[in-house]
């Protein structure tokens, strides 16, 4: 297995041993189990270059509607959490200049992610802790539906801290090392 796949294969590992596992997010086992989940592997560490590929990412979903959505994957360049920070504001800021505003949006996930006022050892933070800096690009539409049809999407968050906080740091911390393993 090239280092491409292997880390292709951390983040699927990821997606399924904790996001699908412990319903993280309530709609992605529907894609994983359609196979409707893109990995994109982005290997730069230029701001623009990023930015660019981004770009060229959701040019590809508006030809692709059978994709659901992308992991856009930078293992290298954003390992920082804050400079991570900025490049998805530009990120933000690119798809709504490029007036993909209300076509796509972004999740963003990251091994250091720390939600804002949260201190960083507090276990919540691991609901969006991933084996690299990662930008999901979803689908506005589907998300709209996907809400529409769910009987209490506002409890989501409230779920996932307090399952978080009941498993603590090392459960979390444990998964995530098991998702590095190329198995």
């Amino acid at each position: 297995m090239n280092s491409t796949q292997a880390i292709i294969k951390h983040t699927q590992n990821w997606v399924s041993k904790l996001i699908v596992k412990y319903n993280i997010c309530p709609f992605a086992r529907r894609e994983v189990e359609r196979g409707s989940i893109r990995y994109a592997l982005i290997e730069e560490m230029n701001k623009e270059a990023v930015l660019q590929s981004l770009l060229d990412e959701c040019r590809y979903l508006d030809k692709h509607t059978d994709t659901e959505t992308t992991l856009f994957i930078m293992p290298v360049g954003f390992e920082g959490f804050y400079d991570f920070l900025d490049l998805v504001e530009m990120a933000n800021e690119l798809l709504e200049i490029e007036e993909y505003e209300g076509v796509y949006q972004l999740a963003n996930f990251h091994p250091d992610y720390c939600f804002a006022g949260e201190i960083q050892s507090e276990p919540s933070n691991y609901t969006n802790r991933s084996p690299y800096p990662t930008l999901h690009i979803i689908r506005e539409k589907s998300m709209e539906m996907a809400i529409n049809n769910h009987p209490d999407v506002d409890a989501i968050p409230d779920r996932n801290i307090e399952f978080a906080n009941k498993k603590g740091n090392a459960f979390f911390a444990d998964i995530l090392a098991s998702c590095m393993l190329n198995k």
